[in-house]
């Protein structure tokens, strides 16, 4: 039987965030807290383990917020930066824990890390601290972190293939335009399934909301959760135009895998 798992998320927003810098519409400037979102990503904790998916330019913001004490492991979607450059934030975990975190990645994602924090792998004697780290490249195979598998799920982003990522009877897709039909059969029979859905109209590299609500509609998990939402959309009545066990993410939001959210 599989241990149960909580979902934290830290972060709903799109690349930019909500508020966007220098913008006054109604979203941005709403009081609904909701409303105000990190760039995206996710806790997932069980057994006393926390795996962090992403790490976003906001993470330190992130970690502060939910009070997170420990980080096991990371596990990359994409090189993106609004998905790599909280990286350096890690290295009070390394302190707390005396010991490196690994990182799991596709390779052209872990190449990109390396270009993007050289300082961290190159070995060179410092007198400031970086980050400890050991790198696992990810060749497309389901990979095991704490006794809980975590199968990599292929997504297009416009023209380029990055991952999600299916653990138990959960889900985590960010950041797609398109779900090759190979990978919609990996995502059957799920409790929880995390979709993109940027905006209503149509972006080249994100899903729509109507894009996402098919796809729920044709894999019809027990829940499903938007993400990655710009400005667009405000919380409370875009929740409220979509069906009751499809809501959208907000920063925060902690929902338990085999149980009530």
């Amino acid at each position: 039987m599989q241990a149960p798992l909580k979902i934290t998320v830290l972060g709903s927003g799109t690349s930019v965030g909500v508020p966007t810098i220098g913008c006054h519409c109604s979203v941005c400037t709403s009081v609904d807290p909701r409303d105000n979102r990190l760039r995206p990503s996710i806790l997932v904790s069980y057994q006393g383990h926390n795996v962090l998916v992403d790490t976003t330019p906001d993470f330190r913001t992130q970690a502060l917020r939910a009070h997170i004490e420990r980080v096991d492991a990371i596990v990359f979607t994409h090189s993106h930066a609004d998905h790599l450059m909280g990286l350096d934030d890690v290295r009070p975990f390394n302190f707390r824990q005396s010991g490196s975190i690994p990182i799991y990645a596709a390779r052209d994602t872990m190449e990109a890390i390396h270009r993007c924090f050289p300082y961290i792998f190159d070995g060179a004697e410092r007198n400031t601290n970086v980050p400890n780290l050991e790198p696992r490249v990810l060749d497309g195979a389901t990979f095991t972190l704490f006794g809980l598998e975590f199968l990599p799920v292929p997504v297009m982003h416009g023209k380029q293939l990055i991952y999600g990522f299916r653990f138990g009877a959960a889900a985590y897709l960010t950041d797609h335009s398109e779900i090759p039909d190979a990978s919609m059969e990996l995502l059957r029979d799920l409790d929880v399934l995390f979709l993109d859905a940027l905006r209503y109209k149509p972006h080249p590299t994100h899903s729509t909301v109507e894009r996402s609500l098919k796809t729920v509609e044709a894999l019809a998990p027990r829940r499903a959760f938007f993400t990655h939402i710009c400005h667009d959309l405000g919380h409370a009545r875009a929740e409220s135009m979509l069906p009751e066990h499809v809501r959208l993410a907000h920063d925060g939001l902690e929902i338990l895998v085999g149980g009530a959210a």
